[in-house]
């Protein structure tokens, strides 16, 4: 028996998850909790018919042999549970610790837990009534305070709309949002306003409300919204003396304040905004001891309130240290050459230590295109603006509405030296992504899941020996977009702040291996896999490691920014910090950075706004030169767009299309690497398509062929290969078979001059131009190749690669045109006479070039079935021997 389960005072949220997970698993048993909150009991009372949904009394009695928990991470206990029984968890709340490893846990951070289940029943299409559809919208609405929650997300709000489309009905589900008090409910208000404390913490509010409810029967979190929306306090915190035990119902207005940290404390659970706990008293509510324990844990609650609260970010956390400045007499061409090296938008200018103004680019382009003979100091918007590393995000907001100043200073309050510069940028980004970052905790839980225990180890071992180097130390760029996506890869590569290269040394010191460095770049690479041995031994003496788990070697580069000379050019490169680093990224969605130096192990760091970018799948460069530097990045855009099914946004796409004529600049072989890549990809015909549609396989080569033969043939890339009937080897070094196949493919059309041009402009190899001649070759004479003798057929087929041979057969899908490659790969070759050159001199024949003629002969005749035995071979000879012995008679 399989049954799907929710914590017990279950709310809208915990009802719709049970639902959403019964209509996915509807041979479980979906099993009411024994307690519902009053909103939801009164639209089961109406609607609980039609839903089903069992109730507990209702279980048959019979073995479990697995349970799905929604919106929870607790068990409930149920008869019928053994040890076998397989546990699975869908849920929204961070992970709780110690939970069984053998749990198969998917938690993802979306307002409700209900939006999880009903993505899965839009993917199944699955169908739902009226009534299933407005708890499912009412689940949603609840947890995330009807989408208005700094918690809600982008799939909240599509999940809504779906059901909506789906039949749900607003005005239906309103009174269920909103009940009014109950009497009961009315006299615990009046108690709880009557005994408040207010605490002031780090500038914010948390209002403390207590009252015994012995005789309260009715759920309390209607009360805490009502108390919260009457006091509009940063923090309400409602303790409630039951009989079950104290009832403690946290709610916040702000970030700020983590509620769910609180009740965690207590052994509850729930949000940053929303939490609850149920302390439990032993023996009577009403005795001296249950008075005792009641007022410490009041005072529990007062002295852990520090802990909770976490102000809000401050300059320092998101300006860029050492920022580069001017003074007024700079020229405008130096302040240009500057701008389009590093990209920045303006640069503040200083005069004896002190900002006297800030210039933009929109002045220094002005003046460029005037040819005025400028400084910065005639040029730039004067003033005194600045900030101190201690401000707040509010006052940075305030201080750039009230100047106009997009790039800030940010001025050492005790030196008056600048020290930083906070950019508008910086402040979209951080209000935008905050507030939705993934947690370390769920970060490491992802790590978990996705790389082999060992690797974890080793990361670990990274962190520990960074922090005793005091270098900060990260995982970027793809790996990190591919673990959110969940789509994790085993390859990571790692930037330090700091020297990269001193960095590998030390653990070459403490644990093997070797170091590759490139001093020019600042990069290392600690070669692990010579001394994997050693090292799983190193890192864990007393848990034996597999060895084999462990990267053959990682790549390591100190933290750089990047400036290019001309268009095209491969960049220069100067050391910086982990931000700028990230800003020379090709998108933003690769510009996500986990950090790994202890006591930040698996904070995830997003300076570009690469998290609101994955979560919305767009794909967007980081700043509007960005394919005027690197051209080839149009092709990964539409390489990565096809893969994720991202969609490139609008700005990117008109720079891609203005770029275009850059990839004139781009050297073949960076071009080729490029469309290498991108036959790898299982979407290969939809990036070509892509490639069509933005006219850059026109940009890169007017020749480039593009019809539906083509597109039906780059289709069989993703077939069942043909070298599962016959061994195919390619012996292209720096190509597999999948691509050499896209080559052939793609370009066997040409007529021979314009493949000559197309293969110069991409450095394709010569033996692969060679094999897209010959399958073109091969491919002209498949109609009449099958009405021929199999000896004519291995004449024609003899002088073809095999490669090739396999090439045409997998994209061939008639059966009469394909058998005679088949017969040719799987029998022709191997067929030789059983006598040779030996047996024809034992014959007393003398060596000649007649021996060659008559060994082809006898070949030909096994071929065309004319020889069947040795015997007939032999009796084929004599006659060919006589024959011969006729002519010179």
């Amino acid at each position: 028996m399989k049954v799907i389960l929710t914590h017990e005072r279950a709310d809208l949220d915990a009802l719709a998850s049970l639902l959403g997970a019964h209509l996915l698993y509807p041979d479980a048993y979906a099993v009411l909790p024994r307690e519902v909150n009053r909103n939801g009991a009164a639209y089961l009372h109406k609607y609980g018919g039609e839903l089903g949904l069992t109730k507990l009394s209702q279980l048959p009695q019979e073995s479990i042999t697995e349970i799905l928990l929604v919106d929870t991470q607790s068990m409930v206990t149920l008869k019928g549970i053994t040890p076998q029984t397989r546990v699975r968890v869908i849920d929204h709340h961070p992970l709780r610790d110690n939970l069984p490893n053998d749990w198969e846990v998917d938690l993802q951070s979306t307002g409700a837990c209900t939006t999880l289940l009903v993505e899965k029943i839009k993917a199944e299409n699955i169908t739902f009534n009226i009534a299933q559809a407005n708890l499912l919208l009412l689940g949603i609405y609840e947890d995330t305070g009807s989408l208005s929650y700094a918690t809600t997300t982008t799939r909240d709000l599509l999940a809504a709309v779906y059901l909506l489309e789906r039949g749900a009905d607003l005005n239906l589900i309103s009174p269920y949002l909103n009940p009014p008090l109950s009497n009961a409910q009315m006299t615990l208000f009046d108690r709880l306003t009557r005994d408040i404390t207010a605490h002031k913490i780090d500038g914010l509010t948390i209002l403390l409300a207590k009252a015994d409810a012995l005789d309260l029967h009715d759920e309390i979190s209607t009360v805490a919204h009502k108390l919260r929306d009457f006091l509009n306090p940063d923090g309400l915190i409602i303790l409630v003396r039951t009989r079950q035990g104290i009832r403690m119902v946290a709610r916040s207005t702000t970030d700020e304040i983590d509620m769910a940290q609180l009740a965690r404390y207590f052994g509850g659970g729930g949000h940053r905004r929303a939490a609850s706990a149920l302390i439990h008293l032993e023996g009577n509510a009403k005795s001296e001891d249950a008075e005792f324990k009641w007022n410490h844990i009041i005072q529990q609650v007062v002295d852990y309130l520090p802990e909770i609260v976490h102000p809000a970010v401050r300059v320092h956390q998101i300006m860029s240290k050492k920022p580069m400045t001017l003074t007024p007499d700079t020229p405008v061409e130096t302040v240009a050459d500057l701008m389009r090296r590093y990209g920045f938008e303006g640069y503040p200018v200083i005069e004896n230590g002190k900002v006297v103004g800030l210039l933009t680019r929109r002045n220094v382009d002005r003046a460029l295109s005037h040819k005025l003979k400028a400084t910065a100091g005639m040029l730039m918007d004067t003033g005194s603006v600045s900030v101190t590393p201690q401000d707040t995000l509010d006052h940075l907001q305030e201080v750039m509405a009230s100047s106009g100043w997009g790039q800030v200073p940010v001025i050492d309050p005790e030196s008056n030296e600048i020290i930083g510069i906070v950019t508008r940028t910086d402040l979209i980004s951080t209000h935008s992504g905050q507030n939705n970052l993934p947690s370390p905790e769920e970060i490491i839980q992802l790590l978990q899941n996705a790389i082999p225990y060992p690797r974890q180890v080793l990361l670990q071992v990274i962190g520990q020996e960074a922090t005793r180097l005091n270098m900060p130390v990260y995982i970027v760029g793809g790996f990190v977009r591919d673990l959110l996506l969940r789509q994790p890869s085993q390859d990571f590569d790692i930037v330090v702040e700091g020297d990269a290269i001193a960095f590998v040394n030390a653990l070459v010191q403490l644990y093997g291996g070797r170091a590759v460095v490139h001093r020019r770049f600042g990069t290392a690479k600690w070669i692990i896999g010579e001394a994997r041995e050693a090292l799983a031994q190193a890192l864990k003496p007393d848990q034996p490691l597999d060895p084999q788990a462990l990267p053959e070697s990682l790549d390591l580069v100190t933290a750089r920014t990047e400036f290019y000379e001309k268009p095209a050019a491969l960049p220069t490169v100067e050391s910086s910090n982990i931000k700028m680093d990230l800003h020379r990224r090709d998108f933003s969605i690769n510009t996500l950075a986990l950090r790994l130096d202890e006591p930040f192990f698996g904070k995830l760091y997003d300076f570009w706004g690469g998290y609101h970018d994955l979560q919305n799948g767009i794909i967007r460069v980081l700043h509007a030169l960005s394919f005027v530097d690197d051209a080839t990045r149009i092709l990964r855009a539409l390489r990565f767009a096809a893969r994720f099914e991202f969609r490139i946004e609008p700005r990117t796409l008109s720079l891609m299309q203005a770029s275009l004529p850059m990839l004139n600049e781009i050297s073949g072989s960076r071009l080729r690497h490029e469309i290498d890549l991108i036959l790898l990809e299982p979407k290969v015909v939809d990036i070509f398509v892509a490639m069509v549609r933005a006219n850059v396989m026109q940009a890169i080569h007017p020749k480039l062929p593009w019809s539906a033969e083509v597109k039906d043939r780059l289709g069989y890339l993703n077939a069942p290969a043909a070298q599962a009937e016959w061994e195919t080897k390619s012996n292209e070094k720096q190509l597999n078979i999948r691509q050499v196949f896209g080559y052939i493919y793609w370009l066997e059309d040409l007529p021979a001059q314009d493949l000559k041009h197309v293969a110069a402009r991409l450095r394709l190899p010569a033996k692969v131009v060679q094999n897209i001649r010959q399958a073109a070759q091969l491919r002209a004479q498949l109609p009449e190749l099958g009405k021929q003798k199999p000896s004519v057929i291995t004449a024609a087929l003899e002088t073809i690669e095999p490669l090739v041979i396999t090439a045409v057969y997998q994209s061939t899908p008639d059966p009469s045109l394909r058998e005679p490659m088949r017969a040719m790969m799987r029998r022709y070759r191997h067929m030789k006479p059983t006598l040779n050159g030996n047996d024809l001199r034992a014959m007393g024949l003398p060596p000649s070039a007649r021996y060659r003629e008559i060994l082809d002969a006898l070949r030909k005749a096994w071929l065309d079935d004319e020889i069947r035995t040795p015997e007939e071979e032999q009796a084929f000879l004599q006659r060919l021997i006589e024959n011969d012995n006729g002519r010179n008679s």
